[in-house]
């Protein structure tokens, strides 16, 4: 019963920090404009207007293809939150008591982009509503799904890859959406949810501690964030190359049935 407790009061915490990120300035990666900066400085324009239009498989693009520009997405998000990082580690630089939340805010509005960056690169649809500016409850699921791959939550790589499966099979955005509706996944993400509190309650505390020693702590937060953050983006980066909408082949294969 008392893991039971400590368990939902992480993901409580969690949750609170997650909601704060996702509002965080910045947070949100437009989809078609994403693609269409990084893809167009390796393919040409109607490889770019299917990638946009379908995914980059569809579009013919394969994982190794994608490489370099996963890598260096990973890169640049890992300099910019480990450099923030550091500045917070100094005193006064979030502002005293504020500071560890602050820090974890700052983590995950980073993780919450990088996970965008890499979702649309392996085949995923826009993480928002059309039109719509605010994160909604289906899109919090998606994050918290994304966010458990990254830190190696299994029943968030078994959901995250159904979904796969039937946004492959049919590119309906409106099934993608009834799989990710409350009532299909929210036991998943509820879970996933507590598992993922625990695990960053551990990984914050370890930040924390370097906050402590005054001069050392931009040091130690840096550091910290850095060797958490990289690891997570290429795990989920290295999920995200093995579903199937992040297959050419899939696609080939798919063409050819229509054909017979």
């Amino acid at each position: 019963m008392d893991n039971q407790v400590a368990e939902k009061n992480s993901a409580d915490k969690f949750e609170m920090i997650l909601r704060s990120a996702m509002e965080f300035p910045g947070v949100r990666i437009e989809r078609s404009t994403f693609l269409r900066k990084e893809l167009s400085k390796c393919f040409g324009d109607e490889t770019v207007e299917k990638a946009i239009e379908f995914n980059p498989a569809k579009a013919g693009i394969s994982v190794d293809e994608l490489e370099q520009i996963a890598k260096a997405c990973i890169d640049y998000e890992t300099r910019k939150v480990s450099a923030i990082s550091a500045v917070a580690g100094l005193p006064g630089g979030f502002a005293m008591a504020a500071t560890i939340p602050a820090d974890a805010v700052q983590l995950f509005a980073h993780i919450i982009r990088v996970l965008q960056k890499l979702a649309y690169l392996y085949g995923w649809q826009e993480f928002y509503r059309e039109k719509d500016t605010d994160f909604d409850d289906e899109t919090s699921n998606k994050i918290i799904l994304f966010i458990g791959a990254m830190m190696g939550v299994n029943v968030a790589n078994t959901a995250l890859a159904k979904i796969s499966v039937l946004m492959a099979q049919n590119t309906s955005k409106h099934l993608a959406r009834k799989a990710l509706t409350k009532g299909v996944v929210y036991p998943v993400v509820k879970k996933t949810l507590g598992m993922i509190g625990v695990k960053m309650t551990k990984k914050i505390f370890a930040k924390s501690v370097g906050k402590i020693i005054p001069v050392v702590g931009a040091v130690a937060s840096g550091g910290v964030t850095y060797v958490i953050f990289k690891p997570m983006a290429k795990r989920l980066k290295k999920y995200l190359e093995t579903l199937s909408l992040a297959s050419v082949e899939h696609y080939k294969t798919i063409e050819n049935n229509d054909l017979v």
